[in-house]
């Protein structure tokens, strides 16, 4: 396996954005071995950018993917604030837009794929608009 390039400003480790690439990347097959179909990564919208978009049979799963190492200041899903969900549920609205679609018009659902030290937890349908 290739070696992972260490972070420019911390010689042997990861930058914040490798470490969470690798995540991601970790939650995206854990869901495809459940069964989810993979659309995209790291959509940016205004403000905001969706880790991962799936498919759950005809449900467009949008996917937040957290990473902490322990569970000492509320664990990983904690970290999924209602800020931070305002701006999914906004870049979330401007993809199905782009893909001739709305909240009113897609089944969809909001996700949390949450590693907490060597645990994961799957929060299906975490927050919606309504929240």
């Amino acid at each position: 396996m290739a070696q992972i390039p260490a972070g420019a400003d911390r010689p042997g480790q990861l930058s914040r954005k490798q470490t969470g690439d690798a995540w991601e990347v970790k939650a995206r097959r854990w869901l495809e071995g459940k069964g989810l179909r993979f659309i995209a990564a790291n959509v940016r919208g205004r403000g905001g950018e969706i880790d991962l978009i799936m498919k759950d049979g005809q449900t467009t799963v949008f996917v937040e993917v957290r990473f902490r190492q322990s569970s000492q200041f509320g664990g990983a899903a904690a970290s999924v604030t209602p800020a931070k969900q305002q701006k999914l549920l906004q870049t979330a609205l401007l993809w199905l837009a782009r893909h001739n679609g709305s909240f009113d018009t897609v089944d969809c659902r909001f996700d949390v794929v949450a590693f907490t030290g060597n645990n994961i937890e799957w929060l299906k349908n975490a927050f919606g608009e309504d929240t």
